[in-house]
């Protein structure tokens, strides 16, 4: 039997009387499970406050590291401006002469300034400034050209070309024998989707330049994340994905599957950040799901993963709600209704879609005080085979 707290046997009892309890066993067992939901809440606050005080500590470190930034560079500029030193002609070759011409007002001839914001030297001849001025142009030229010719090689997204690079029937072929065995594998166990990410990787230099190969691949990277234990690891799966859609999207925005994988890898990264990059994150999941949706509102693999986004938010706990409130003007909002109503969504368009769907629809349900059903789609999802660790 469990032992009865002090507080409720009766103190005025005789030497010879049985102690009895105030309340009944009912009444007892109802009491020791609210101090323990208190004692549980307790845990989780003191987790929270923990949580905070070191995200405002990294808030602080970051904070202090722009302003140590601003302030060197600031000083730099004030000596450059206030000793007329004459510029030597190596410093631009060293450096993107972008930065050497960031100032487009004219000559200064009362000081000797120059366009770039650097004093000239006094014995410097007209003739000598405007060669300078001309060789700068030049040099800002030929490093835009090869900015952008560095960013059209690497994903051939220069402004230049908006299509797919276009293939000849073989590689055609080939890539769509390739994107058939990704999905496959994909669809496979862990040893599987192992091979499918190796399998993109190994052909990404031939088909790097192809929307439907390029997504997959990041899918794959969000892959190897569900499979990695470690913590590093997992980070620079999620963020090389993440990087690989930030190129694509800005050609690609209208892919439904690039906007979907994108907040997938995004919220991914985010587990591994501080509270407010977490929150931050979460702004960007929406944002993109909600265009992944516009774009194919008949995928129900986009209302489940906006349903769990909206049962999130429905559960924040205390800790994230302050932050939200301190950072945010807008906080996200949504309820548990919400993201019931997306979860049976997904049932609609595809009935037994999710095994995890059809538990967080029970979980909705319990939420909402109807346990009936609750039981009843926890049922139904024990129907399902479980093919993911979750």
């Amino acid at each position: 039997a469990q032992a009865v707290p002090g507080a409720l046997i009766p103190t005025d009892v005789g030497a010879g009387a049985v102690p009895s309890p105030l309340l009944g066993q009912e009444e007892q067992l109802d009491v020791l499970e609210r101090l323990d939901f208190v004692v549980r809440n307790l845990v989780e606050l003191r987790r929270e406050v923990e949580e905070l005080r070191n995200s405002l500590q990294h808030l602080a470190v970051e904070i202090v590291g722009d302003v140590r930034t601003h302030l060197e560079e600031t000083q730099r500029v004030t000596r450059r401006r206030r000793f007329p030193f004459s510029r030597d002609r190596s410093d631009s070759t060293g450096s993107s002469s972008i930065y050497f011409t960031a100032s487009s007002g004219n000559v200064n001839t009362d000081d000797g300034e120059s366009e770039g914001g650097y004093t000239t030297a006094n014995a410097e001849s007209d003739y000598d400034r405007e060669s300078e001025r001309e060789s700068e142009e030049g040099e800002d030229e030929a490093s835009c050209d090869t900015v952008r010719t560095v960013r059209r090689d690497s994903l051939d997204l220069g402004p230049e070309e908006e299509n797919p690079l276009l293939l000849d029937s073989s590689q055609e072929e080939g890539l769509g024998q390739l994107l058939e065995q990704a999905d496959r594998l994909h669809g496979g166990d862990e040893q599987d989707r192992r091979e499918g990410f190796q399998l993109l990787l190994n052909n990404k230099l031939a088909y790097a330049g192809q929307r439907e190969f390029l997504w997959r691949l990041a899918r794959a990277h969000s892959d190897m994340w569900e499979l990695t234990a470690d913590a590093d690891e997992r980070r620079s799966y999620a963020s090389e994905g993440k990087e690989e859609l930030e190129l694509a999207l800005q050609k690609w925005d209208q892919s439904a599957e690039c906007h979907q994988w994108f907040a997938i890898l995004s919220g991914q990264l985010s587990e591994h950040e501080s509270i407010p990059k977490r929150i931050q994150a979460g702004y960007v999941f929406k944002e993109h799901i909600d265009k992944a949706i516009a774009l194919k509102p008949q995928d129900p693999q986009l209302y489940y993963l906006l349903g769990r986004w909206c049962y999130q938010v429905a559960h924040l706990g205390w800790l994230e709600k302050r932050t939200v409130s301190a950072l945010f003007e807008a906080p996200p909002t949504a309820t548990v209704q919400d993201a019931l109503q997306n979860f049976l969504r997904v049932e609609e368009l595809s009935p037994g879609f999710s095994k995890a769907g059809r538990v967080y629809i029970a979980k909705c349900y319990r939420d909402l005080g109807n346990a009936s059903a609750a039981l009843l789609w926890m049922n139904l999802a024990s129907e399902l085979p479980a093919s993911t660790k979750e």
